[in-house]
């Protein structure tokens, strides 16, 4: 101890306990940054043969407290592709920004736009810039989708901290209450489904992962806030109209009533 405090520079005590005991400062000093900022979940993806849904709830939470309640965390990145973002809200907002400006610009100076495999992977080199952020608590991992022209087919992918990139299989969830909405996802998911059932699938997704996880809200009828929606398809990205929305939003409602843990396996 006392070679760490001749050979530590800073003229603040409670720095120098932090990097040599830092079970020793007060309850909550340990905390990191990234526990104090507002975190964003969940985001669900259905992929089906003449497209993708993008979902998200809407709420943002900040430990235990709701920082947001309608909060967007789904967006159109160009014509052909979508990208969710969770964890460190205002990060992963500016990441989203500079991510449509990449596209944009590369399409500009090409004449030509990314392929889908090549927008995937200038995300993941994104995402592996912000890794020293990510160490320091501030984690942003996004859920990327899109139509591959090439291909003709629906794909998604998604990532983790260090910038790995995986291509997922017809679903998947990230988030706090992604466990819960995969589990929805595995007994709802249809290969042969429609972009409309796929609409109501992430929707039935959402309400579970709301039904068990605190972090994820369920639709807020008196407040007329509802999942965001966004569809891929060889026509383009597009959001669900919010009116579209609130109307599938309440059939699930209604089924619900009468069953309210959802439909039944298939």
């Amino acid at each position: 101890m006392t070679r760490a405090f001749l050979g530590d520079p800073t003229s603040s005590f409670t720095e120098f306990l932090g990097r040599t005991s830092p079970e020793l400062l007060p309850a909550g000093a340990g905390v990191r940054a990234g526990e104090l900022s507002p975190t964003a979940t969940t985001i669900v993806a259905v992929a089906t043969p003449t497209g993708v849904i993008l979902a998200g709830d809407r709420r943002a939470t900040m430990g235990s407290m709701i920082a947001q309640r309608d909060i967007q965390k789904v967006f159109v990145a160009d014509d052909f592709s979508a990208i969710g973002i969770a964890g460190s809200a205002g990060l992963a907002m500016d990441l989203v920004r500079l991510y449509r400006v990449e596209l944009e610009h590369y399409e500009k100076l090409e004449g030509a736009p990314l392929t889908l495999n090549g927008k995937a992977n200038r995300l993941a080199s994104m995402i592996r810039g912000h890794l020293g952020l990510a160490l320091q608590g501030f984690v942003v991992l996004p859920l990327f989708v899109g139509w591959d022209r090439e291909r003709d087919k629906a794909r998604i992918f998604s990532y983790d901290a260090t910038g790995g990139c995986y291509e997922e299989t017809g679903y998947h969830a990230i988030g706090s209450g992604s466990l819960f909405a995969r589990g929805s996802l595995k007994k709802l998911y249809s290969p042969a489904a429609s972009l409309e059932a796929a609409q109501v699938m992430c929707v039935q997704a959402l309400f579970d992962a709301a039904d068990d996880d605190a972090a994820t809200s369920g639709p807020d009828v008196l407040r007329h806030i509802y999942p965001v929606l966004i569809t891929v398809s060889a026509e383009g990205a597009r959001e669900t109209e919010p009116a579209e929305v609130e109307a599938i939003t309440r059939r699930v409602l209604e089924s619900r009533a009468l069953r309210p843990d959802g439909p039944e396996a298939k």
